[in-house]
């Protein structure tokens, strides 16, 4: 496990590669001043003084610190072997501090200066560890603003060393762009311009160097009214009479290979891949072991060579003995990849070999190519491989050369046979794809369209080619809006077409199909049909029933297309396309199939889930009514979860799927699966606080119900009447709860007249008129009884009892709740038994007894747990607070209450978690005094 503190840039903590959440600017801020004093106490003034603000001190000083501290501690328990303590004198991070960027830069550049002030390398690695300005992102204090100068001072001085050396190694052509950009950040520099002076000369522009040193004077004797010091003006003179001594060394004067293409101009995001990329150079050793090779792959468009050209041209002073680059063209439309032959022949010639001498044998050409760059420390770029033949003949064999090698497919044969490294891409977050929109557009073209740079930015869904050709669709008609560019991408069928920079070879449609027509016929035929699953990603056994394969072979076809970078397979058995991707497939599936075809092919992967889901529901609660569904599609192989908690996590996997599936359904008028896809879902619904999608579900399932017999609309009724209550929207909840009992009574139906009563006393409670709450849950334990129906009975006395104690009636509600738990228990309903133990719970409460209280609501919670139902749990946390807090259990409330308010948040109960936060702070403000 990797772990990195980052304070030479946006202040962060990773794991892994992946950030840690730190929360809001002042936590950031106080780790920062932890950071910068690793291993040493920092006082509560300390803290005080450097992570505030003067006028912005809290009005308890040491609480509000040891408060922040606190939940700096909290982000920070999952990275191992770092703790925050509190000492005497304050608070001290214990952290190695090689995990820590800023003293890892320092140690590497105290090091050099001791031991080898002329190495490359150990400058070069310091440097590298900058991200950006350091300490960004955090509340800028005095403190930090102070050390933030001082840290770019350090850098800046490293980089004068770094330059000095370079220079000494006659790298001076390489540096030019680089001097040139830093010469304008600081104009009045004088030991860095005598470096671009010494560049510029010995790049033979002796003029432009005596222009820059003119110019130079000027701007000092304006700004500072000073004189050049006199190293510089005796550098003006060695440059204006050409003196001999600053002729480049003649050992260095050696002609190196420049073969890279420029650089993306504008690239941006891919920390953690050039993260990646930097430790496995990091790693390479001097002398002896294998060639590190990064196999970079990912679908067309990813950004594979933009990546690779990026990071080597900015660690150009790695490879101080040149660069070598080959467009292989492995998946090249227009022909044939690129021959060995053609390929080393590029090298030779940038290796400077005359041609008379070259072999005519294509292997001594190779062995030729690998003489000449052994012992060298060079990088390699081999661009779009169609796999590993293609590259093995032109790795080198010496352990000094870097090798970059980007395809669309996965080069396992890399990986067995050469060791090599993979970085795969996946898409670049929102926020990288509009860092790059910005930085085609213009920050101010880009503000004002915020919406439509969201529509585009969702379209292009973090493909960087697609980004980069709306930036230049964009950039050709600067006067045009961009919502005219969202408006043609916003549409699924023509966004393809919207992607055309007006190159065929360029088009989205067209690198994709360099891939496709690459596959075998089988994939072929299986890349068409996954498009149309529904939802974001598909499991294996799913995906054998919609392509009507057994699961060996759906493996193998999976397969493929992973390793043509078509499908990503981001957990074991698990796979998903990104979404133009899946645009393209489904062009493919239309031209290849009819539409019978593809509605086949869709309705088995809709009734593999029916079926699976409503296994699933029933692990969940087997006192559910039945629903009928006819014998499995050929080619579904559900394998059914065998218990409650393996249902759980199937809904969990498989709800977004769940979701898309039923509005597929509903999309092709299949109404009998609308409704079941409802019917099947609410449980898990219910039980994780999913409230909205059990709205929209049920709301789809009244649409369908009326094209069905039966029970189904009252039913359907039944549920969205509750899934309006839930979301408070009461008078829709009444109208559908009134409809559904009404077509119960129309149908004569005992049962479906309990349940609907059984829902009206629930929106009544929720409307506070418990009275009219408790006659319908008395009605409903009527009917219950009528029914014969032990299960319903004990949660219509439960119904009962709650609706009772909510009016006061403590002693009824007691009788009917200690009824209706003995009830549940007999017939083991373990949903019931913790509603009517959470029900006790708030009866003892409000008589008094709260260790009773807690008792019950702690049986009641255990309950819950068990049965993945946090929804239920949030509540019951809630209450449990109350009875604490009344025995004086102070942290005991604080704990339930943090918890209750971190679940209601999660399912989206602003008002209840607020409500909660509330009560912690009055709590907290009653524990200071």
């Amino acid at each position: 496990m990797t772990v990195e503190f980052r304070l030479l840039g946006e202040v962060e903590a990773a794991v892994d590669g992946v950030p840690v959440a730190l929360g809001f600017a002042q936590l950031r801020c106080l780790l920062a001043v932890l950071l910068v004093e690793a291993n040493h106490v920092v006082s509560a003034d300390q803290l005080l003084d450097r992570a505030w603000r003067p006028h912005r001190l809290p009005r308890h000083p040491r609480d509000a610190v040891h408060q922040r501290i606190a939940l700096v501690r909290k982000a920070l328990a999952t990275v191992p072997d770092v703790a925050v303590t509190t000492h005497p004198a304050g608070y001290r991070l214990a952290v190695d501090p090689h995990l820590v960027d800023l003293h890892r830069f320092r140690a590497l550049v105290e090091q050099t200066r001791r031991h080898d002030d002329t190495a490359v390398a150990p400058f070069a690695q310091a440097l590298g560890l900058w991200r950006g300005d350091p300490l960004a992102g955090v509340t800028d204090t005095a403190w930090i603003a102070s050390v933030r100068t001082t840290l770019l001072q350090q850098r800046h001085a490293v980089e004068l060393d770094l330059t000095d050396i370079r220079l000494r190694r006659g790298q001076h052509a390489a540096l030019l762009a680089e001097l040139s950009d830093r010469v304008e950040r600081h104009p009045l520099d004088e030991r860095l311009a005598g470096q671009f002076l010494l560049a510029l000369y010995r790049s033979g522009r002796q003029a432009d160097a005596l222009a820059r040193y003119e110019q130079l004077r000027r701007d000092l004797a304006d700004e500072l009214g000073v004189h050049p010091s006199p190293p510089l003006r005796q550098l003006y003179q060695q440059i204006l009479h050409a003196a001999p001594e600053l002729a480049v060394p003649a050992s260095r004067a050696t002609p190196v290979p420049r073969q890279l293409p420029a650089p993306p101009r504008l690239f941006t995001g891919r920390a953690a891949e050039l993260a990646r990329l930097d430790s496995l150079l990091d790693d390479q050793p001097e002398t002896g072991g294998a060639v590190v090779i990064s196999a970079i792959g990912g679908t067309g468009g990813i950004g594979k060579t933009w990546l690779a050209l990026h990071w080597a041209h900015t660690r150009l002073d790695r490879f101080p003995d040149g660069q070598l680059h080959v467009d292989l063209r492995g998946f090249d439309p227009a022909g044939q990849p690129v021959p060995l032959v053609t390929a080393v022949r590029g090298f030779l010639d940038g290796l400077g070999v005359d041609p008379a001498t070259i072999p005519v044998d294509p292997d001594a050409q190779v062995r030729l190519y690998r003489s000449l760059v052994a012992g060298k420390r060079m990088v390699i770029v081999l661009d779009n491989a169609r796999d590993t033949a293609h590259v093995s003949p032109l790795l080198p064999g010496s352990p000094t050369c870097t090798v970059l090698v980007t395809s669309r497919r996965h080069l396992g044969g890399l990986v067995t046979t050469h060791g090599a490294h993979c970085v795969d891409l996946d898409v670049i977050p929102e926020h990288e794809a509009r860092d790059l929109l910005t930085r085609h557009l213009g920050h101010d073209r880009v503000a004002a369209e915020p919406k439509a740079v969201d529509e585009l930015v969702a379209c292009c869904a973090g493909l960087p080619l697609a980004l980069g050709i709306v930036a230049a669709r964009a950039t050709r008609h600067p006067g045009f809006p961009l919502a005219v560019l969202a408006d043609e991408l916003r549409e699924r069928s023509g966004r393809l077409d919207a992607l055309d920079p007006g190159d065929p070879q360029a088009t989205l449609r067209a690198v994709l199909s360099w891939s496709h027509h690459a596959l075998s016929d089988a994939a072929g035929i299986a890349f068409g049909l996954l498009s149309l699953a529904p939802g974001p990603d598909i499991g294996l056994p799913a995906a054998a029933g919609l392509l009507a394969q057994p699961s060996g072979a759906t493996r193998a076809l999976l397969n493929e297309l992973e390793n043509a970078c078509l499908v990503q397979q981001p957990t074991p058995g698990r796979y998903r396309m990104h979404d133009l991707v899946r645009i393209y497939a489904a062009e493919c599936a239309t031209r290849r199939h009819d539409p019978a075809e593809r509605d086949a092919a869709l309705r088995r992967v809709l009734d593999f889930y029916v079926h699976l889901a409503h296994a699933a529901d029933r692990r969940l609660d087997s006192s559910r009514p039945v629903v009928r569904l006819e014998a499995r599609a050929p080619g579904a192989e559900p394998h059914e979860p065998p218990d409650l908690a393996a249902a759980m996590a199937w809904f969990e996997t498989e709800h977004a799927n769940l979701v898309a599936t039923q509005r597929a359904a509903l999309d092709h008028g299949w109404h009998l699966e609308v409704w079941r896809l409802a019917w099947v879902s609410t449980t898990f619904h219910a039980r994780r606080g999913h409230r909205e999608d059990d709205l929209s579900a049920w709301q789809a399932a009244v649409y369908a119900a009326a094209h069905l017999p039966g029970l189904a609309a009252a039913r359907a009724h039944r549920y969205l009447g509750r899934a309006q209550g839930e979301l408070d929207r009461h008078e829709d909840a009444s109208r559908h709860l009134r409809q559904a009992l009404a077509l119960a009574e129309r149908r004569r139906d005992t049962a479906e007249q309990a349940l609907a009563h059984h829902q009206l006393a629930r929106a009544w409670e929720r409307r506070e008129d418990h009275r009219r709450a408790l006659e319908h849950a008395t009605r409903a334990l009527e009917l219950c009884r009528a029914l014969g129906r032990p299960a319903w009975e004990a949660n219509a006395l439960n119904g009962v009892g709650w609706h009772a104690s909510r009016l006061g009636d403590h002693d009824t509600a007691r009788a009917h709740c200690q009824a209706a738990l003995a009830l549940h228990r007999r017939h083991h309903n373990t949903s019931g038994e913790a509603d009517t133990l959470d029900s006790l719970g708030y009866i003892d409460h409000h008589t008094g007894h709260h260790d009773r209280a807690v008792d019950h609501y702690r049986q009641a919670l255990t309950l819950f747990r068990r049965l993945g139902n946090t929804y239920e749990s949030a509540a019951t946390l809630d209450r449990l607070g109350h009875p604490y807090a009344a025995l004086g259990r102070h942290e005991q409330a604080r704990a339930v209450w943090r918890e209750a308010a971190e679940l209601y948040e999660a399912h989206g109960r602003d008002s209840d978690a607020a409500q909660v936060r509330q009560r912690l702070e009055t709590l907290d403000d009653r524990g200071s005094r």
